[in-house]
């Protein structure tokens, strides 16, 4: 079983429309969303909920009236100001445990709280493992990585060859969750001076955690000048662009009618992410994630066969 992650240094370059479109042309596959601050593969697969579970990433501060002698030590020592004469304000507290450490009756425990929920469903895709964190919570890496092991066991129960994650953007603490630990990376960026920036963050990222990365340009027509610049990169550093993928309103049109851009469109920008998906299967040594024998692309009402993407 191996694992591909998708990120991009920043929002908004394409991640999951092309981990979308992979989902479709992938066969043996399980498919991950770890962006659980924002996820938004869903609204392409149109999920159906199998199993959900709460994840409980945090811990508040509990007060047992009767142990406590009002001793006043909890509310010398928070830190966050949580604790105001003798009572807890949840919303601040941290669940840091100092209180409970200097409480000298233990009156003071810590309970879990539920700071979000975790899910598997079927898509026409396949299986899709997803989460959603709730609002103002903490511990996103956490959940990802409590996401990604959940993936892993289903892909095992299922005998499925690939984990296809799409993870989310920046190099923060949900990246280094969704990458650590996978066989590969693709990094999307696009041709603008925040791209290039932002890519190279993400390729360090990488290459300190000693994962092989690939590079997939999006929108790549809207400046060649700076697609100049990100090949420059990516060459000086020994890093394989595998694609460009030229900008096209039918992305915007297919994610409308919830669909993948493979399904909806036959267009150059549909086989540009088609080549790349090729070079991927070449590059992991791929033997079952083939991609899938009918794709239907809604706008020509027909439907197309393997052999016309390999």
């Amino acid at each position: 079983m191996k694992e591909l992650t998708i990120i991009s240094g920043k929002g908004g370059t394409g991640k999951t429309t092309i981990t979308g479109s992979f989902g479709v042309l992938a066969r043996s596959k399980v498919l991950v969303d770890c962006d659980v601050d924002a996820s938004d593969l869903y609204l392409i697969l149109e999920p159906e909920v199998q199993s959900k579970e709460g994840f409980f990433g945090s811990q508040k501060a509990l007060v047992d009236e009767e142990k406590c002698i009002k001793c006043g030590l909890c509310e010398d020592n928070c830190r966050f100001d949580a604790i105001v004469d003798l009572k807890i304000n949840e919303m601040r507290c941290e669940g840091c445990g100092t209180c409970a450490y200097v409480c000298p009756e233990g009156a003071i425990t810590l309970k879990p709280e539920k700071t979000g929920e975790l899910f598997v469903s079927e898509t026409r895709c396949g299986t899709m493992v997803h989460a959603r964190l709730g609002i103002g919570a903490e511990n996103s890496g956490r959940l990802v990585a409590h996401v990604r092991q959940k993936a892993l066991e289903v892909a095992k129960a299922k005998d499925e060859e690939l984990v296809i994650i799409d993870g989310a953007p920046g190099v923060g603490c949900s990246v280094i969750a969704s990458i650590s630990g996978v066989d590969m990376v693709l990094i999307v960026t696009e041709p603008t001076f925040s791209g290039l920036s932002d890519m190279e963050r993400a390729v360090d990222l990488c290459t300190h955690f000693g994962i092989e990365t690939l590079v997939c340009i999006n929108k790549y027509d809207l400046n060649k000048e700076n697609v100049k610049e990100i090949e420059r990169f990516c060459y000086e550093n020994g890093i394989e662009v595998v694609g460009r993928i030229p900008y096209d309103p039918d992305v915007t049109k297919a994610m409308v009618n919830a669909k993948t851009l493979v399904e909806y469109s036959q267009n150059t920008a549909a086989q540009s992410l088609i080549e790349i998906w090729k070079r991927i299967v070449e590059r992991m040594s791929l033997s079952k994630s083939r991609p899938a024998k009918d794709v239907e692309c809604l706008c020509i009402d027909e439907v197309h066969h393997a052999d016309d993407y390999f």
